[in-house]
C-alpha cells in the first residue's frame, strides 16, 4: 500500500471534507480541539469536497469549513510553506470568517463564534515547545476571558511531533501520527487501524483509491511544494554566499559571522517572496486567466507588503481589468 500525503490542501480536503464520512472531520476536530474528547457530536461540512472540483493549486486559503456542535464555525487550513505575512492572514480569515455570517438587516445576536484551526509543517512559535497552542481575547493582566470567546485561534506545529508508532497513547497523539507520517506506511499498522475514522481516512488516502486524474493533480501540488521548498533553500543558499562575501570584503571575522547572519535572514525572506509570488500567480490565473509577460513582470517587482495586499485583494477580483487597475493603483 501507498498513501498520498494528507499534508497537500488536495488531500487534506477530500480526506476531512468527505461529505460521505463526516465523522472524520469530527473525530479529528475533537482530537485537536477537544484533547480527544467526544465534545462534538454533529456537523455540517461547508463546501465539501468532490470529485474533480479542485483543479487549481489553491483556490482560497480555507480548506475545510463546518459547523459543529454549539452553533460554532470552524475553519481548518493545512499550511506546508511559510509563506509572508502567514500570521496576518489567518486573523484575517477568521475575522472575515466570523463578519460575514450576518446578511443585510440582521442584528448582532446572530453572530456565532468562529475557530480557526491552523495546522502547520513548519515551527511557527520558537519559543515554546507546545504542540498544540490556544489563543483567545484575555484581559492582559488579570488573564479573564472575554466574554462568548467570539474567535479562537488554535495551532498545531506537526514538526513538534516526535512520537514513534509504538508510543501513540491517545487519540490527538494517532491522528498527529498520520498527519506526518502517513506515506511513509506501507500498511495500516493496528494502532491507528484499531481507530475507525483514522483507518477510513487510510483508505481515502490510499493511492490505488485514486482516479488517474486526482493522481496527477497530487503529483502536480506535492511538485510545487517541492519547488516552493527548492526556492526557499536557493535563496537562503544565496544569501549566505552573500554575505561571506561581504564579511570577506570587511576583512574582519566579526564581519563573516555577521554577513552570514544577515544572508541567512535575506535569504530566507527572498525565498518567501518568491514563493508568494508563485502562490500569488496561480490564484491570477485561477481566477482572471493567463496574464501577459509584463503583468508577471509587474507582479515580481512589487515589494513584500505589496504582495500581502494583493493577495487579499485578488479575491475580490472579476477580470484582468481588475488586476490591472490594482497594479495602477499600487505604483
Amino acid at each position: 500500500m501507498r498513501f498520498i500525503s494528507p499534508k497537500t490542501d488536495f488531500a487534506f480536503k477530500k480526506i476531512f471534507a468527505s461529505s460521505e464520512h463526516p465523522e472524520i472531520l469530527i473525530s479529528f476536530l475533537n482530537a485537536m480541539l477537544y484533547n480527544g474528547e467526544p465534545t462534538i457530536q454533529e456537523i455540517e461540512i461547508i463546501d465539501p469536497y468532490s470529485a474533480g472540483s479542485v483543479t487549481g493549486l489553491k483556490d482560497t486559503y480555507l480548506d475545510v469549513k463546518a459547523k459543529i456542535t454549539g452553533n460554532k464555525t470552524v475553519i481548518v487550513e493545512m499550511q506546508v510553506l511559510n509563506v509572508a505575512a502567514f500570521e496576518k492572514r489567518v486573523v484575517y480569515n477568521a475575522a472575515k470568517t466570523y463578519s460575514t455570517q450576518l446578511k443585510a438587516g440582521e442584528g448582532y445576536l446572530k453572530l456565532n463564534p468562529v475557530i480557526a484551526l491552523t495546522i502547520t509543517d513548519f515551527i511557527l512559535f520558537e519559543n515554546t515547545e507546545k504542540l498544540i497552542s490556544n489563543f483567545e481575547f484575555t484581559e492582559t493582566e488579570e488573564k479573564f476571558v472575554y466574554p462568548n470567546c467570539e474567535i479562537k485561534l488554535v495551532f498545531v506545529e506537526l514538526p513538534k511531533f516526535k512520537k514513534e508508532l509504538n508510543e501513540l497513547e491517545t487519540l490527538p497523539e494517532k491522528w498527529l501520527y498520520f498527519m506526518k507520517n502517513a506515506p511513509s506506511l506501507e500498511a495500516v499498522p493496528d494502532t491507528l487501524g484499531s481507530i475507525e475514522e483514522i483507518n477510513t481516512a487510510l483508505g481515502i488516502a490510499n493511492r490505488a483509491n485514486l482516479t488517474l486524474d486526482e493522481l496527477n493533480d497530487v503529483d502536480k501540488r506535492e511538485m510545487f511544494i517541492q519547488d516552493q521548498i527548492g526556492s526557499v533553500m536557493k535563496g537562503i543558499e544565496i544569501g549566505i554566499q552573500q554575505g561571506i562575501e561581504q564579511g570577506i570584503q570587511q576583512g574582519i571575522e566579526q564581519g563573516i559571522e555577521q554577513g552570514i547572519e544577515q544572508g541567512i535572514e535575506q535569504g530566507i525572506e527572498r525565498g518567501k517572496i518568491e514563493g508568494e509570488i508563485g502562490l500569488i500567480m496561480r490564484q491570477i490565473v485561477r481566477r482572471v486567466g493567463e496574464v501577459t509577460l509584463e503583468v508577471q513582470t509587474r507582479i515580481q517587482g512589487l515589494s513584500g507588503e505589496q504582495l500581502d495586499d494583493l493577495g487579499e485583494a485578488l479575491l475580490d477580483f472579476r477580470s484582468q481589468e481588475d488586476l490591472l487597475a490594482w497594479l495602477d493603483s499600487a505604483g
